[in-house]
């Protein structure tokens, strides 16, 4: 008896305990509510205001509060008015900085630019030449997609460091340049990669089946030319040795032996480079199957 009334006791608890976060939550829920109805009438308020100052006040506390859509969309309704009044610049500068912490980065590249080509010696300026460049590197795509965002980002680097060889932002712009560059190696990594995988499919490959090879060959050592200390420097060599030795593998024989010289001398090259390349063991079978056919090559010569 005594045991189910403890049982009960323990139920009524929880029922009561339950009611009352239940009425903590209804309570706060409903105050939320109220709050955000009354900003909302509030910023609609401002909104429809014909006073452009009062706005522009209005939208410098949006955005110091996070509330960066609400900030663009009072000043994108005033940003031409304010041109050339005192706190136009700033309007200006405000803007592009909300369109970048809302992550529309195409937009606040324009906005920057355009703060830039209106205020070259403003106050915020270099800031606005630092960050057309970032809000252009935030947007550049995957390597593995079309770079011309990269290369656009990287210029506007550039320009910045040309403009500001002592700039606040100078070491960030830098890492910046590094990590587009980066992007650029992996473009080129990936299609040479692809040329190696494409060996001798499709239909651009000739009767020896040379041409997605040629192709790999190519685009590894213009990388390598284009960017000689890059970190993956290694795996565009590998990619040479394997494409050389495939190379002369799918020649006519008339190519033969000045091809499989060719790749010898890569893969030679290549354990001079990297001694302790994980692919030391496929260089030094390239090099062995390399010598058993200039030996033949060289012994049907004398036998001629």
């Amino acid at each position: 008896m005594l045991l189910l009334f403890a049982e009960y006791c323990v139920l009524l608890q929880f029922k009561t305990n339950f009611k009352m976060k239940k009425s903590v939550f209804i309570i706060l829920s409903a105050t939320l509510l109220l709050l955000m109805t009354s900003c909302a009438k509030e910023f609609n308020r401002v909104y429809k205001s014909d006073n452009y100052q009062y706005k522009y006040e209005y939208a410098k506390e949006c955005f110091a509060r996070g509330q960066y859509t609400r900030a663009i969309t009072l000043l994108e309704g005033i940003v031409t008015m304010m041109k050339g009044k005192q706190n136009g610049e700033e309007c200006l500068y405000m803007l592009a900085m909300a369109e970048y912490m809302n992550k529309d980065y195409e937009t606040a590249a324009e906005y920057f630019k355009k703060y830039y080509s209106s205020y070259p010696r403003g106050e915020y300026a270099e800031m606005a030449k630092f960050f057309i460049g970032q809000s252009l590197y935030m947007s550049t795509p995957e390597p593995r997609l079309d770079q011309s965002q990269t290369l656009t980002a990287i210029t506007a680097f550039q320009e910045y460091l040309d403009v500001y060889p002592m700039a606040v932002k100078k070491q960030a712009a830098q890492d910046r340049l590094f990590s587009l560059q980066d992007k650029l190696v992996k473009k080129e990594l990936y299609s040479a990669q692809l040329y190696y995988d494409l060996g001798t499919y499709f239909g651009n490959c000739n009767a020896s089946g040379e041409s997605n090879y040629l192709a790999c060959i190519i685009t590894a050592q213009n990388a390598l030319k284009d960017y000689p200390y890059s970190s993956l420097r290694e795996d565009f060599s590998v990619l040479l040795i394997k494409s050389k030795f495939e190379l002369a593998e799918n020649s006519v024989e008339s190519k033969k032996l000045e091809r499989y010289q060719d790749a010898e001398d890569e893969c030679y090259g290549f354990l001079n480079e990297y001694p302790d390349s994980k692919n030391k063991s496929l260089a030094e079978k390239f090099i062995a199957k390399c010598k058993k056919y200039t030996k033949s090559a060289a012994n049907s010569e004398e036998t001629e």
